[in-house]
């Protein structure tokens, strides 16, 4: 072979390399999901970046099935502030611009309302994994949407009917002043008076508060058995502190229940505080061996602090989703890729059990009723919970007849 005649061989072989190379790139389906959480305020640490990293593992774990490698996965994130015209914007530039086929998170029910519009309009998919108004499936439902870890309705449930029945028959609720607080207090007074109790009054405080004082002070001078807490994250941390300031729920004539408590919350304030506290979730890291593997790799990557519910929501419904944009066969198309998911039926998901996603986009699965542990009977980090019952999943959510969704006939 002549230096000429080699060179034009050699020429021929790294054109067909790149052609090869360009022509699976080409065969690949795009998808790009983008992460809108709150990286710095009262929710940060119920999701913040952690949702990135569990957002991250459910991407490394999807790549290990077979034909996964047809997807091209990208990923964004940016902090909402917690704000709806911010969130909104960061919505319409990543879907504009940007390429992004599915936002994830949403951490308040007030930026996941002015979100999940842009997203319709787009036709794209909005994974609400942190929101939890339950009006997202309700009369807020839309066909881009999903509501996957849990709701107003949900947690509401599980905790106000507990403890009702246990014989908390009055209640005063500490309501956050927004969307959320409002839906919360609405379902779970609701659960009250189904179980025969009765709601003597509420007060409601602004988002992100400090002093709670003379909120505390109302509830008292209510003289309810049972103050609800019809808030979260930061502000529920901060009313159980002073709370206890106050001698509320130590001195056994008045009693706190959280409606919406987190694994993190209960790490904030400690055993000693939170001891007694019952909760309703949908997930728990030390549930079973699937739950286990996730919270250990999960607290691994994220200095040692172990997953919320709505971090696992961001780690389940990101494998949901891109199993869906596989079967769909582009994530271009929000409503396909959705209506792909739904017809996969029930289907086992690896940290909350058999899960099923309704037309309202409702993603119906089990829920957890837990009682936090006494300090002494902490064995190992981060194990807080006792669980007192499992919610079956077609007890755990609203029937579809009852949210007034305009999607449901």
């Amino acid at each position: 072979m002549t230096i000429r005649t080699r060179a034009v061989v050699l020429a021929l072989s790294a054109a067909s390399v790149l052609w090869t190379v360009s022509a699976a790139t080409a065969q690949q389906i795009p998808v790009k999901l983008g992460i809108l959480a709150d990286m710095g305020g009262a929710y940060s640490d119920i999701g913040g970046m952690g949702v990135v990293e569990a957002t991250k593992l459910a991407i490394e774990d999807f790549r290990k099935r077979p034909g996964a490698d047809k997807l091209k996965i990208d990923l964004v994130h940016a902090d909402s502030q917690n704000k709806t015209d911010i969130a909104a914007g960061i919505a319409r530039r990543w879907i504009d611009n940007e390429g992004v086929d599915a936002i994830l998170d949403l951490p308040t029910s007030a930026v996941a309302l002015a979100t999940i519009p842009v997203i319709q309009e787009k036709n794209k998919v909005a994974l609400v994994t942190a929101a939890a108004t339950s009006d997202i499936t309700g009369k807020s439902c839309s066909p881009n949407a999903v509501h996957w870890t849990y709701d107003t309705w949900a947690v509401s449930r599980g905790t106000a009917a507990a403890v009702t029945k246990a014989g908390g028959k009055t209640w005063f609720f500490v309501t956050a002043d927004y969307a959320f607080g409002h839906a919360l207090e609405r379902d779970a007074g609701a659960v009250v008076v189904e179980n025969g109790g009765k709601v003597l009054g509420a007060v409601r405080h602004p988002f992100e508060n400090k002093d709670f004082a003379s909120y505390l002070l109302q509830a008292q001078g209510s003289g309810a058995q049972i103050i609800g807490l019809t808030n979260a994250g930061a502000d529920t941390i901060n009313t159980i502190k002073q709370a206890a300031e106050f001698g509320i729920g130590l001195d056994g004539k008045q009693k706190l229940a959280g409606m919406l408590l987190f694994i993190t919350d209960i790490h904030s304030l400690g055993l000693k505080v939170a001891q007694g506290l019952n909760l309703t979730t949908a997930f728990y890291w030390d549930l079973d061996e699937k739950t286990r593997d996730f919270g250990n790799r999960f607290a691994a990557r994220h200095g040692g602090r172990y997953p919320s519910m709505t971090q696992a929501g961001a780690y389940s419904s990101t494998l949901a989703y891109l199993t869906a944009v596989q079967k769909a066969g582009s994530a271009k198309d929000g409503r396909a890729v959705l209506a792909a998911m739904r017809d996969a039926g029930t289907f086992d998901d690896p940290l909350f059990g058999p899960t099923t996603l309704r037309i309202d986009g409702r993603a119906v699965h089990r829920m957890l009723l837990l009682q936090v542990k006494k300090p002494e009977e902490s064995k190992k980090p981060w194990d807080y919970f006792n669980v007192v019952a499992t919610i079956p999943a077609e007890e755990a959510f609203r029937p579809l007849k009852d949210g007034g969704c305009p999607l449901v006939k």
